[in-house]
């Protein structure tokens, strides 16, 4: 599985908590990791600043923010090497993802 390497910023819509909370019910539809699933459809479709509220719901949600995908590798591990992702990164390390 890869992921983009760009980051595209998502435009128009906002995104209250409420929102921000309804990605925490995703579930994947093969194998992957269901942390590693929702860490990776929030980072796709969510700004930075909403990435880091995300992230605390997660966290208080008891989910594993250095869950692994079919390779072994966390989130953090995927994403650092996005050109646009430093924001994200920032998020993640400060959440603190390995």
């Amino acid at each position: 599985m890869s992921l983009r390497k760009d980051k595209q910023k998502v435009l128009g819509e906002t995104f209250d908590d409420e929102r921000i909370k309804t990605f925490l019910q995703l579930q994947p539809s093969d194998d992957l990791d269901a942390d590693f699933h929702v860490l990776e459809k929030a980072y796709r479709g969510m700004k930075a600043d909403n990435f880091t509220t995300f992230l605390k719901f997660f966290l208080e949600s008891g989910r594993n923010i250095n869950a692994t995908n079919q390779d072994g590798k966390t989130f953090l591990q995927v994403v650092k090497h996005h050109r646009l992702a430093e924001d994200y990164v920032t998020a993640l390390t400060a959440a603190g993802a390995k």
